[in-house]
């Protein structure tokens, strides 16, 4: 029975979708239209489920690129209104469409001069009747045995939000990067913000021994430094080879006196090197590509600036 009624549940909700698809006409493209000429924000406004709802539409609205914030009907009559300016676009969330709170501030955002958006599950409401585009989201009934709750309504509600961000989203031309400049504490930021240059090390940090040094000079540069490699340069101080701890083991299996040998001996010619300006993302995939866990940095003129190493990668997100 229990699973019978949550299938009933999902089954009507999303019925409610289909038929709000259908509704999807030249006011919903007059809506877009309004904001994407909008200079200001979009102040989202409703009161109880409607206005829960509400705040995720806002929410949705700001990490897409429409400036957006919730205004609560009731603490807009007692001095939130001071958050509204002629420059705003209004979107009302009203099942019924009679909701006195929500209605008690039309005056003011007439006054002030600010289109009113409405999604309304009442077309001919007052409210709707005050707004200067009303988008029908009214359902059938709710999902609710009662038809009480408000279920398929708010859902209704919430889709249209979303469908109204992303076709601004899309107006907007907004790009993965533009999102990852609103998101730069999640993952996609990480990946599409952070360079090399913000987590490689440099200066003293970097191991470096001349193509000239002896076997123990290498052996304690790399372990010093704590990076499992060393970076080789000659004279000009211009990268020549890298010498890993992997290097050090398959070197002592076939030589019996490696302290007699010099870096540039021992070394791997061209190593695998990265611009500090690429994503931090792009090493980590060079570094699984080639199954390496460092990469150097170089200046234009193949001088060492920097390293980075997997560690640092997977400390920072990047994955």
């Amino acid at each position: 029975m229990i699973v019978k009624k949550a299938k009933e549940v999902i089954r009507r909700e999303a019925e409610a979708l289909r038929d709000l698809e259908k509704k999807v006409d030249l006011r919903f493209v007059k809506a877009v239209e309004l904001i994407l000429k909008c200079r200001g924000r979009v102040i989202v406004t409703g009161i109880g489920k409607s206005g829960i709802i509400g705040k995720k539409i806002a929410a949705t609205l700001a990490s897409t690129g429409t400036p957006a914030m919730f205004l609560h009907p009731t603490e807009g009559v007692h001095g939130d209104l001071g958050m509204v300016r002629r420059d705003d676009v209004i979107l009302a969330i009203t099942k019924s469409g009679e909701t006195d709170e929500l209605y008690q501030l039309f005056p003011i955002f007439k006054r002030l001069g600010v289109p009113i958006i409405t999604f309304t599950g009442n077309p001919s409401s007052p409210v709707a009747e005050k707004s200067d585009v009303t988008i029908d989201v009214s359902v059938n009934g709710e999902a609710c045995s009662n038809n009480l709750v408000p279920t398929s309504s708010t859902t209704a509600a919430l889709v249209m939000g979303d469908a109204l961000a992303l076709a601004l989203l899309d107006e907007r031309h907004f790009s993965p990067e533009d999102f990852a400049l609103l998101h730069p504490g999640g993952n996609l930021g990480r990946k599409l913000l952070l360079k090399v240059s913000d987590i490689m090390h440099t200066g003293d940090s970097i191991p470096i021994v001349s193509q000239e040094a002896n076997m123990k000079d290498t052996i304690l540069e790399m372990t010093s430094k704590r990076f499992g490699a060393t970076t080789v340069v000659n004279d000009g101080k211009k990268l020549v080879g890298i010498f890993t701890d992997g290097d050090l083991r398959r070197l002592v299996e076939r030589t019996d006196d490696i302290f007699s040998l010099k870096a540039k001996e021992v070394m791997t010619s061209e190593p695998k090197t990265i611009d500090g300006e690429e994503l931090a993302a792009k090493a980590l995939n060079i570094m699984e590509y080639y199954n390496i866990t460092c990469l150097i940095i170089l200046d234009p003129q193949r001088k060492p600036v920097g390293i980075v190493h997997l560690h640092d990668l997977l400390k920072a997100g990047v994955v």
